[in-house]
């Protein structure tokens, strides 16, 4: 699929038009549209972004939306450039996305130089809301903490009290491992130390080799999407998966999909969002799926349709597109939608929202396609997230 740069005009979020002339709003998803994060986040996310503004075409008078995209390559350089051209020549009011850490830090300090919004619904490092937090940036459906105290905890309850990590050599893969880590330890358990790949690693014999020497119970996989995936099958393939478990810290359904259910069922994981945990998230996924057919949507997904259609909000009540004043109102608005449910802004950024334990099923479990998850856990969202008590974010008052 080609990547899509599509504008719907005229949606119009509850404003008199007496009250404050046309607002045009334009909204830029910088994405992975051809590495190893393309299926996970891509085209998905411009979707989900495009089902948020079409929830207020009804309205159709005050406020105009386009929606705009392009690939970041996984490259702060060339995500920074894109960022930059977006802000300053094509009067772009807000990114979001931007599955990949390292280029997304660089895309919160640009927006807040720019005094626009992003919104971080695609990266993982929870030192977007720490110690690089940004009054112009919202941390949307996940982050390293939630991931390395839901599955990182869940499998050291379950015995898993040794490990080694195979990471993702860049911000997110080391916020990854830094967190679990500090997640094993707290429990009692032991990090025997790591190996570093590259992104987008296609043969990781010699990191799996030097996993399996350190005789863990558990190895934890500091990487997400194509990484994951090729890890997991030559694991798989050594006959690793025999003798040691392998925590998948951060996984998603496409993941899952690409698989298959003999090599993948087992996997503990942490997402925010599944396609079958409810009639409202089935809703979501059948809208989903009249433009993407025979796919459903991630969590990443999800999450775009979820702070888009917040932000929208927050401009109808603000009257203004300022970036730092939009989010200060995103913090202000109770969030509701049909992926997250209730949930809330917090003072450092981050979204507050419920996350879910699953466990991936085995072929005999699943009842039709895509049927791939059992819940085992539901996290509330005060657990789920990093306290503010704990937090580096110099926005928060002590």
């Amino acid at each position: 699929m080609k990547a899509l740069s599509v504008a719907f005009v005229g949606v119009s979020l509850f404003l008199s038009s007496t009250a404050y002339p046309q607002t045009a709003v334009k909204i830029g998803v910088l994405t992975d549209l051809s590495g190893p994060y393309a299926d996970l986040s891509g085209e998905g996310s411009i979707i989900g972004a495009r089902l948020a503004v079409e929830e207020f075409k009804a309205q159709n008078k005050d406020i105009s939306v386009e929606v705009i995209s392009a690939d970041h390559q996984n490259k702060p350089d060339i995500g920074g450039a894109i960022a930059r051209k977006w802000f300053d020549q094509e009067k772009v009011d807000a990114i979001i996305d931007v599955a990949n850490s390292g280029v997304a830090l660089a895309i919160s300090q640009i927006s807040k130089d720019k005094d626009k919004v992003f919104l971080g619904t695609g990266a993982a490092s929870s030192d977007l809301t720490g110690k690089a937090c940004s009054p112009n940036t919202v941390h949307w459906t996940y982050d390293t903490y939630a991931l390395s105290h839901g599955t990182g905890g869940a499998l050291v309850k379950a015995g898993g009290d040794s490990w080694f990590f195979l990471t993702a050599d860049y911000a997110f893969g080391q916020a990854l491992e830094r967190d679990t880590s500090a997640v094993v330890i707290a429990q009692g358990g032991k990090v025997a130390g790591s190996v570093r790949h590259p992104l987008n690693t296609s043969d990781f014999s010699s990191f799996l080799l030097q996993a399996q020497a350190a005789k863990t119970k558990v190895i934890g996989l500091a990487n997400a999407g194509a990484d994951t995936i090729n890890a997991i099958k030559q694991a798989s393939e050594f006959g690793i998966t025999e003798k040691t478990r392998l925590a998948a810290l951060l996984f998603f359904i496409t993941d899952v999909h690409s698989l298959g259910l003999k090599t993948a069922h087992g996997l503990v994981l942490t997402e925010a969002y599944y396609w079958d945990l409810n009639d409202e998230t089935r809703a979501f996924s059948k809208r989903f799926a009249q433009q993407a057919p025979g796919r459903v949507p991630s969590q990443i997904h999800a999450g775009a349709y979820s702070a888009t259609l917040h932000y929208l909000k927050a401009i109808a009540v603000a009257g203004n597109k300022s970036g730092a004043a939009v989010v200060t109102e995103m913090k202000k608005q109770p969030t509701k939608d049909i992926v997250f449910g209730d949930g809330s802004v917090r003072e450092d950024g981050r979204h507050l929202h419920d996350m879910y334990l699953f466990e991936v099923k085995k072929p005999e479990e699943s009842k039709g396609a895509w049927d791939y998850y059992k819940l085992l856990a539901k996290i509330p969202a005060e657990d789920a997230f990093r306290p503010l008590s704990e937090s580096t974010c110099p926005l928060v008052k002590k």
